[in-house]
């Protein structure tokens, strides 16, 4: 890994109007090559917030995490320069932009493959995290390191990669299950991982996944199945 690699920073986002500028604006820009925001089709005025705040703004109206994550994977094929390492954040503010740094540096000092942020290591606001959230990825965590042998503390989506590693995992999920897809594909091909203390606040808004109960289900549901799958599969 170079000494100072293009960084580019993915942000899926559904009508977050009052925080996205935010997590734009204070991704630190002195490493940052390009903030990508996959307005997945938002009916406020996300997308006009996002672009205002510096970010190059995709529509990507198929609902779904997955699918706006893919969106901003298909615009970075696009470039003449592609990155040499992708950040995925979520565009609520719950998570600190600024700690980015943290969250790549691993990559950049030590050549690891992937770098999750993880909540259960950092400080948690009181109330930031559901009983749901907290109780899911305990449970799919131990089940990761049952079935596949590795060790997380969690799912978070405030996440690096290298960029022709995530190429090579072959993304596919399209909605809840892309974060514990990406860790267990990486499983699967051996990558070299690693996890660092990221802290996480209150976000801006009612979560569309634990916010609601069907989300909540959904995101288990999700969650647990691609465990399977995925050791089916292999």
């Amino acid at each position: 890994m170079k000494n100072s690699p293009k960084i580019v920073v993915i942000i899926p986002a559904y009508n977050e109007e009052k925080s996205i500028g935010k997590v734009v604006a204070e991704l630190p820009s002195e490493i940052v090559a390009e903030i990508i925001v996959c307005n997945n089709g938002s009916s406020d005025h996300t997308a006009a917030v996002a672009e205002k705040a510096g970010a190059t703004v995709l529509t990507e109206n198929q609902r779904g995490y997955g699918w706006a994550c893919l969106k901003g994977m298909a615009y970075c094929e696009t470039m003449e320069q592609k990155p040499d390492i992708v950040v995925f954040i979520d565009g609520d503010y719950s998570d600190y932009p600024q700690e980015l740094k943290w969250v790549v540096q691993p990559i950049i000092e030590k050549d690891i493959d992937l770098v999750i942020g993880s909540r259960a290591l950092g400080n948690k606001i009181k109330g930031s995290m559901t009983v749901p959230q907290v109780f899911g990825n305990w449970l799919a965590t131990r089940l990761m390191r049952v079935f596949y042998g590795v060790k997380y503390s969690d799912l978070g989506p405030f996440r690096a990669i290298k960029y022709p590693e995530l190429l090579a995992l072959n993304m596919s999920d399209k909605t809840y299950g892309w974060t514990i897809e990406m860790q267990i594909k990486a499983a699967q091909h051996k990558m070299t991982y690693t996890e660092v203390p990221v802290n996480y606040k209150k976000r801006i808004g009612v979560s569309k996944v634990s916010g609601t109960v069907k989300g909540t289900i959904l995101a288990g549901y999700k969650i647990i199945g691609a465990i399977l799958k995925y050791k089916i599969k292999s």
